[in-house]
């Protein structure tokens, strides 16, 4: 985790200790780490609604021993000229696995740096959650920012939450 900040030095600590604390508390509550995401385990065997899915998407996705994944492609060129897409991972998708009324979505987004906040926003405001946000590439254009993501839930509301974000990216469906 990289941080930054602009106060006065005691100010700086005293954040940065306040979130020591904090991590050393939720450790010290939960030795363990948790054998299930959320209250219970997802069923042995997924099965997910591929088309409810994709009629929140707008588009057909992929099954697979009944999860299901869609994809969305973007596009950028690299400094040689060349155009670089979904083909070399330049894309936002989603994959779900459980049933209709308990699914698990994970996924990544590729982000322009000005659509960052909207994007993280409107998946926090879906009860989705942030695992990373990194770069995969250097001087690429326009500069694509990648976050995974992953949320529990009824799988159409979670859909719903993941195109909610793809739609504040105005050019994401290249």
């Amino acid at each position: 985790m990289h941080i930054g900040g602009e106060a006065p030095v005691d100010k700086l600590a005293e954040g940065v200790r306040a979130i020591f604390d904090k991590v050393k508390e939720i450790r010290a509550a939960n030795p363990q780490p948790s054998k299930s995401f959320g209250s219970s385990a997802l069923p042995e065997k997924s099965s997910i609604d591929g088309a409810a899915v994709s009629q929140v998407f707008g588009q057909k996705g992929d099954a697979n021993s009944g999860m299901y994944k869609v994809t969305i492609g973007r596009e950028v060129k690299m400094p040689c000229g060349c155009d670089v897409g979904s083909s070399m991972g330049v894309n936002t998708w989603a994959a779900f696995a459980g049933t209709a009324d308990d699914a698990l979505v994970v996924g990544d987004f590729a982000v322009l740096e000005g659509e960052l906040q909207t994007v993280l926003k409107t998946l926090r405001g879906a009860n989705i959650n942030i695992v990373a946000i990194h770069q995969h590439m250097t001087g690429e254009n326009p500069r694509m920012i990648f976050l995974h993501y992953y949320g529990r839930g009824k799988a159409v509301t979670l859909a719903e939450g993941v195109k909610a974000a793809i739609d504040t990216q105005p050019l994401a469906a290249n």
